[in-house]
């Protein structure tokens, strides 16, 4: 290992791998405020000083980072040579990561000032709490993990929004006394019911006149609650074993230094 990519890798540690040393701490706390910075002022709807500044350290910071990245992107690449740095830039957390920038132009010049633009692109800073936050990241690694059953349970929880939306906007035939018109004017009212009524929001701004769709919304609702459990025990239970490898893998590495020295 050259000197240079001796220094590229202990950068890459300390950026792209959370609380492997010291110095991965500090730069994961350092980002988590710089992301704080950068998401706070859109919390006001009004533009000040102190709100710039935020943003312009926030946004330099970002900048750096996304630089540091792109440097040692070869290090978690399938491709060890420059192809690791064109491929880089299209990754998703790449592509955030650099609209997530872009906002700083239209603090720099009003050339591009597009303020509401610029406000949608900062939202998208929200994305990298990812990185620093475990949680998330075990979700994250959970769902990707369980993708092919969770996809299953979203086409059975579609399949039945469908279903249930296509028999109660037949059923429903009656005028509702408050608009003096019919509960579903059209399917997708219909589709919009039985999403509120399978999730149990139940929003109230539609709901079943006649007793026959009173019957369909009570069962509707029953069978939803037991589709929605699915995806939760799945996403629970892959939550609890991928914290089990992680605490294995973490005594692992701390008993490693011990077993080579004997």
């Amino acid at each position: 290992m050259t000197m240079e990519t001796s220094w590229r890798k202990y950068v890459h540690d300390i950026v792209k791998t959370p609380k492997v040393n010291t110095g991965s701490r500090v730069y994961g706390a350092v980002m988590l405020i710089a992301i704080i910075m950068g998401i706070f002022p859109l919390m006001f709807k009004h533009y000040n000083k102190v709100f710039w500044w935020m943003d312009m350290v926030s946004s330099m910071l970002f900048i750096i980072d996304y630089v540091l990245r792109w440097c040692t992107a070869d290090f978690e690449s399938k491709y060890k040579d420059w192809r690791a740095y064109v491929v880089y830039p299209f990754t998703p957390m790449a592509i955030i990561d650099l609209l997530s920038i872009l906002p700083i132009f239209n603090m720099i010049s009003p050339t591009f000032k597009v303020v509401r633009v610029s406000r949608l692109l900062k939202l998208l800073r929200i994305f990298k709490v990812i990185r620093y936050f475990e949680p998330l990241m075990i979700i994250l690694a959970v769902i990707r993990k369980q993708g092919k059953i969770l996809w299953t349970v979203a086409s059975l929880a579609l399949f039945y929004i469908f279903i249930t939306a296509l028999i109660m906007f037949n059923a429903e035939e009656d005028i509702n006394p408050a608009t003096g018109e019919f509960l579903f004017r059209d399917f997708f009212d219909a589709f919009y019911w039985a999403a509120c009524t399978l999730t149990t929001v139940g929003y109230g701004d539609l709901y079943p006149i006649s007793n026959t769709g009173r019957v369909i919304s009570i069962l509707s609702s029953i069978v939803g609650i037991a589709i929605i459990a699915l995806p939760s025990g799945i996403i629970t239970a892959g939550y609890m074993d991928e914290l089990k490898i992680r605490k294995e893998q973490q005594e692992r590495e701390k008993n490693a230094p011990l077993a080579s020295a004997e």
